[in-house]
């Protein structure tokens, strides 16, 4: 528990505490947009891994140098556990948003370094609404923003390694921007937390990035199949990981 304690302290204290920064950057954002977005993001991903670090947990990357650094890209990947983001967004090369659950709007401050963050709040009852926020997403591709995204459309609880279904509108992004999706593949996240709530302990876990794809260059039938064709890719990598465990 002391692990979950430490952890808890640290993201309520953080997110008190950063009113005044919140202040700072929303002042800096009103003259360099861009200066804005990527102090942020560097404040986000210090306070990260400093979570990551509390839970002892133990990261394996595989394929690192598959994520381009000179265009924005997709991410997409496996979703087990609330760390998945965490683990991910601490190795972004650059300026991410994140698509997460319109709910996460109603979290105060959170919600606030999230929108600094270009993340976007999907709301997965309503169609149109959920249109609009794919549509954002599709302008931030094009402005030089990566997106992420977890297209299963919520935690896989399963816990026997078998992705969920992908939702093939979770990938208009990259089907319409042309732009390289990088598939993700997460192992034994939820281990982290999850798998015995509320208890936080010491875990090995595996982070596989694969080869950008790039929609425009596939066949037509994968095209047209674009969250199933990838989908395979990160079960085939997430199959290969398990026995490194």
């Amino acid at each position: 528990m002391l692990r979950f304690i430490s952890v808890v302290m640290v993201v309520v204290l953080f997110l008190i505490f950063s009113i005044p920064i919140l202040i700072i950057e929303w002042i800096i954002g009103k003259f360099n947009k861009e200066l804005k977005a990527k102090s942020s993001l560097k404040i986000v991903q210090a306070v990260f891994r400093l979570v990551l670090f509390l839970t002892g947990v133990k990261v394996t990357v595989i394929g690192q140098e598959n994520i381009p650094t000179d265009e924005a890209v997709l991410y997409v990947g496996n979703h087990q556990s609330f760390f998945d983001i965490l683990l991910t967004y601490t190795r972004v090369a650059g300026l991410t948003g994140y698509v997460a659950k319109k709910e996460m709007l109603k979290i105060p401050l959170l919600s606030h370094w999230m929108k600094y963050l270009h993340c976007l709040f999907l709301d997965r009852k309503n169609i149109k609404e959920g249109l609009k926020t794919i549509l954002i997403g599709i302008d931030n591709i094009k402005n030089g923003i990566s997106m992420c995204i977890f297209p299963e459309g919520t935690r896989n609880k399963n816990g026997d390694g078998i992705i969920a279904p992908f939702k093939e509108g979770s990938l208009k992004m990259a089907e319409k921007t042309g732009c390289a999706i990088i598939p993700m593949a997460m192992n034994n996240t939820s281990e982290i937390f999850e798998n015995h709530f509320p208890k936080i302990k010491p875990c090995h876990v595996i982070l596989e990035y694969g080869k950008p794809i790039y929609p425009r260059e596939l066949a037509p039938e994968d095209r047209k199949f674009l969250g199933a064709y990838t989908q395979k890719i990160i079960q085939t990598m997430v199959d290969k990981n398990a026995p490194l465990i």
